[in-house]
């Protein structure tokens, strides 16, 4: 079976890959450019990469109704646990840690420059991005909300198939920095996030792809909400 990705709008995505579905960040309830509701989206692991509510959005109602287990820092595991949350099938890792499922799917967690409150005001710890190795090979790297930073260049030593960037600026890196990042991964595929939401984040995804396809290796996937894309293998695409 394939491996795809479904952008479902903001910084929300659905990784389908050996039967299992992935959700990431599953801000969708109050999310204006959200291509599902809660009510409607698979899960058999949610990651979360900080205690923002437009990360955590709707982890709990999800979790609850789909069995799913969710993966996220040690706080944000912790405070799953408390009343009136109350989930039980947790994995709170720290950064540089990872942890290998049944299914094949191996998640680490790699820096993050952000903040990470949780919506109660609670302590969310320290903010992360996801290193996702499939069972197929495929190599994903989520960067979530975060600036540029240099040590992008060992989380590319990985020989990454496809690196999910924001490129909204305001509160995370812009496109500029967007495409430094690009040229310290050298993935295979680049997929932009975390813009065009609300106002402050409005940027124009085809100028950034057509910079990225001029300045560096790497192929852009820009998507609209709701839009999959199915990852090639490296030896459909030609890349050792």
């Amino acid at each position: 079976m394939s491996t795809r990705i479904r952008w479902l709008g903001h910084s929300c995505l659905l990784l389908e890959t050996n039967g299992q579905n992935v959700l990431i960040d599953p801000f969708l309830t109050g999310n204006p450019k959200a291509a599902a509701t809660a009510e409607q989206v698979p899960a058999d692991l949610i990651l979360i990469s900080h205690g923002h509510g437009d990360h955590v959005g709707d982890a709990v109602a999800i979790a609850q109704r789909t069995g799913a287990t969710v993966l996220s820092n040690y706080e944000i595991s912790t405070w799953l646990q408390q009343a009136p949350r109350g989930l039980s099938k947790l994995h709170g890792l720290q950064h540089g840690g990872g942890y290998t499922f049944d299914s094949g799917i191996r998640v680490k967690l790699t820096l993050a420059f952000h903040g990470s409150a949780l919506p109660d005001g609670s302590n969310g710890g320290n903010p992360c991005g996801f290193l996702i190795t499939c069972a197929d090979g495929i190599k994903l790297y989520d960067a979530a909300d975060t600036g540029l930073f240099g040590d992008m260049a060992l989380i590319g030593e990985e020989g990454l198939d496809l690196a999910i960037l924001p490129i909204g600026d305001y509160y995370t890196m812009g496109p500029d920095d967007a495409v430094r990042a690009v040229k310290l991964l050298k993935p295979r595929f680049v997929l932009p996030i975390h813009y065009n939401t609300f106002p402050p984040i409005t940027q124009d995804a085809s100028a950034w792809a057509a910079r990225v396809k001029g300045e560096t290796p790497a192929t852009p996937v820009v998507l609209q909400p709701g839009e999959w894309f199915e990852i090639p293998s490296k030896q459909s695409s030609g890349r050792a």
